[in-house]
């Protein structure tokens, strides 16, 4: 198989990067074209690959791209998930070549979704190619790729629910994770959740002169401005009463398991451009941004942002806020904590409306199961060392989704880095471990099929 890569890995890094010039954006609705076009793309690759019955399932909003290869019904059968949908790319300025205008530098594929995930879902179109060329696909598959989920996969659950005999399989295998370093692969076993929430703050009935009014009404810039920052304390704990009521607390020996993951904070710190790091205390960079629980602000506006000045005092400030979630909190307990302590610190000069957005529950998958296994031992053949199990920061909601309603638990794959920029100007995928992920696909198949029996 690796021969077959060899010989046709170009046509598959041309193949990926055709896909990466379709905007492909869900969250805007002048891309619907191209986010349909993208869906198109995506079916007829997994047609030319080998796949049968590949459709485009209509659902509310974008459609969800099926296919299978379903050889004998007494075969374990693997479902492997992916999206084709990719973030906005703004800001454009920021990015060294154009979002959407794929170009490989130092190894690397530059461009929106160049990761998350069309780079990392196309490794599965292109193992499954792969396998069915050579005659080696040793179990059922089926594929299951959204174009929703950079918005929160609104449709997926409904349409899960509503096809469990079509998405009836053993295990899910997902590649929309990252991995500790190309020379250090790791496994995700658990992943945060997530609340995401919009606010409002509003003052004046309209934008007033600030020199005339400036100091006799509230300013609801400042007063957001100061209701947020009250919501960290100086230990950079979040001041939300009862947010912490249910975090899972992992013991010491927990804690000096996750320490032995290679971490070199000098790096880390180097490739962000950081003096230092920043967060809860108590906990090591590592635990921060995995197995605690986090409030940010990810965007924040009002008043006058253009060229010059214009001396107002804005009307309405807004801001959009998430908060990931650990083992035994709930998306819908969280937002709900969150929307009651806004309201209560609100000043009588303004008002707050929160208005949520889209949720996700945090979720840890097993290591002693066989897919887990396979897919380590997977790993182990292609990169020649162990996988570190790690704990992701992110969050991918459909994980805990797949669970309830399948019954089904998730390997998370992930061939990405750290460095790779998601969701982030001048975002990159590298070449290595493209085609990396086309060469441990087939051998995670190879090994479940095998340890199933």
């Amino acid at each position: 198989m690796n021969q077959y890569i060899a010989d046709n890995k170009d046509r598959f890094i041309n193949e990926l990067m055709d896909m990466l010039r379709i905007p492909s954006v869900s969250a805007d609705p002048k891309f619907k074209q191209d986010v349909m076009r993208t869906a198109d793309f995506v079916a007829q690759k997994l047609r030319d690959a080998g796949a049968d019955n590949v459709e485009l399932c209509e659902t509310a909003g974008y459609p969800i791209v099926y296919g299978e290869k379903v050889m004998d019904p007494a075969l374990p059968t693997v479902l492997v998930y992916g999206h084709y949908d990719v973030q906005p790319a703004d800001p454009y300025e920021l990015w060294h070549s154009p979002p959407f205008e794929p170009v490989i530098k130092d190894g690397k594929i530059y461009a929106r979704g160049a990761c998350d995930d069309k780079g990392q879902m196309y490794m599965h179109v292109k193992a499954f190619e792969v396998m069915m060329q050579n005659n080696a696909l040793p179990c059922n598959v089926k594929f299951m790729i959204e174009g929703e989920e950079e918005v929160g996969s609104a449709n997926l659950a409904t349409f899960v629910k509503n096809n469990k005999e079509k998405l009836e399989a053993d295990v899910i295998l997902i590649s929309d994770t990252g991995m500790l370093g190309n020379d250090t692969p790791s496994i995700t076993t658990g992943l945060r959740g997530m609340s995401y929430v919009e606010v409002e703050v509003t003052g004046p009935n309209r934008d007033l002169h600030s020199g005339l009014y400036g100091g006799a009404v509230a300013n609801p810039i400042n007063i957001l401005c100061q209701m947020i920052a009250s919501m960290h304390d100086e230990n950079n704990h979040i001041t939300i009463p009862g947010f912490y009521d249910n975090v899972q607390e992992l013991s010491q020996e927990e804690r000096a398991e996750m320490a032995r993951a290679p971490f070199d904070l000098e790096k880390y710190k180097k490739a962000l451009d950081l003096s230092d790091v920043h967060g809860e205390e108590g906990y090591s960079t590592m635990e921060r941004n995995s197995i605690r629980p986090t409030l940010d602000v990810n965007g924040i506006w009002g008043g006058y942002i253009g060229e010059g000045a214009k001396t107002v005092i804005a009307s309405k400030a807004f801001a959009k806020i998430s908060m990931r979630l650990v083992p035994n909190q709930t998306s819908e307990e969280i937002t709900e904590k969150f929307k009651k302590h806004f309201e209560s610190i609100a000043p009588k000069s303004v008002k707050v409306e929160v208005r949520p957005h889209h949720g996700g529950e945090p979720v840890v998958t097993p290591t002693d199961s066989v897919a887990y296994q396979a897919a380590a031992r997977a790993y182990e053949d292609t990169f020649g060392v162990k996988p570190v199990p790690v704990r992701s920061g992110g969050s991918i909601p459909i994980v805990p989704m797949f669970k309830s309603e399948l019954g089904l638990d998730s390997v998370l794959m992930g061939f990405g880095l750290d460095t790779d920029a998601i969701h982030s100007p001048n975002e990159h995928f590298g070449v290595f471990n493209f085609l990396k992920g086309i060469e441990t696909i087939p051998l995670f198949y190879r090994y479940y099929a095998e340890m199933s029996k």
